[in-house]
């Protein structure tokens, strides 16, 4: 993955999540697990808040320290806190990649009494012919891959995430030490000009992953949909996310 292209492509999280959380926090001090090139650590260090990442993946992590950002190099349920705690603990499109319930217990250890638990990501929901397009040329492209993009012109991938942070909830209440998490979602839109969306596909899980030739493929067949619809798309969004208020009972 090129975390150049991953940062240019990727979009931010919407302002009213990023004041949402801000305003729930007891202080300034954020750790944010998963920070990748920073995107999310930038948006929260503009709304006044110190950040720390934690990112198992050096080249995002260095990318990321470019803009400014302090991060250390490692996965969350192996990163070493040495006593540090935090107001708040994020986490952008990553936290699926954490344990729920370790992540959680880690995470409760980490914040002050008060703090803040969010983890959040975004959906996306691609014009049917566009996806309908990908999906044919990705099956070709990969026939044993599991990933299936089939199903992302449908409003049912926006509703679907929903169970990821449902999963992160269950998480957070099976450890203790949290009162009830919220869950929420935003929703909102962004277009596309045919270079940009392609730029952006190739980040996605699966694309970027196979073969330059093969990805090739794929990518130019988006191109001719792409271009039958006028050569710019509307994708829809669901940004799904949780809080969770630290109490002051250790779990």
């Amino acid at each position: 993955m090129d975390p150049a292209r991953y940062d240019r492509t990727r979009p931010p999280y919407p302002d009213a999540m990023i004041e949402r959380i801000a305003a729930a926090s007891p202080g300034t001090d954020f750790l944010n697990v998963g920070c990748g090139t920073g995107i999310e650590a930038r948006q929260f260090r503009a709304a006044g808040r110190r950040v720390l990442g934690v990112e198992p993946d050096p080249r995002m992590a260095d990318f990321a320290r470019e803009s400014g950002l302090e991060v250390e190099v490692a996965t969350f349920e192996e990163w070493k806190p040495a006593g540090r705690t935090f107001d708040a603990v994020v986490s952008g499109t990553a936290w699926h990649w954490v344990d729920p319930v370790a992540g959680a217990a880690k995470a409760a250890r980490v914040l002050r009494p008060g703090g803040v638990l969010a983890p959040f990501g975004h959906a996306y929901q691609l014009p049917p012919t566009v996806a309908e397009t990908l999906a044919t040329a990705y099956r070709r492209a990969a026939p044993e891959s599991p990933i299936n993009f089939s199903g992302q012109s449908g409003g049912s991938v926006l509703n679907a995430y929903q169970a990821l942070y449902t999963k992160a909830a269950e998480g957070i209440r099976e450890v203790g030490g949290f009162g009830e998490p919220e869950l929420w979602r935003y929703d909102w839109e962004r277009s596309y000009r045919r270079e940009e969306l392609l730029d952006l596909m190739s980040t996605w899980g699966g694309v970027s992953d196979l073969p330059s030739e093969r990805m090739a493929e794929v990518l130019t067949a988006v191109d001719g949909a792409v271009d039958a619809l006028g050569g710019t798309v509307t994708l829809s969004y669901a940004t799904w996310g949780l809080t969770a208020i630290r109490t002051d009972a250790r779990p």
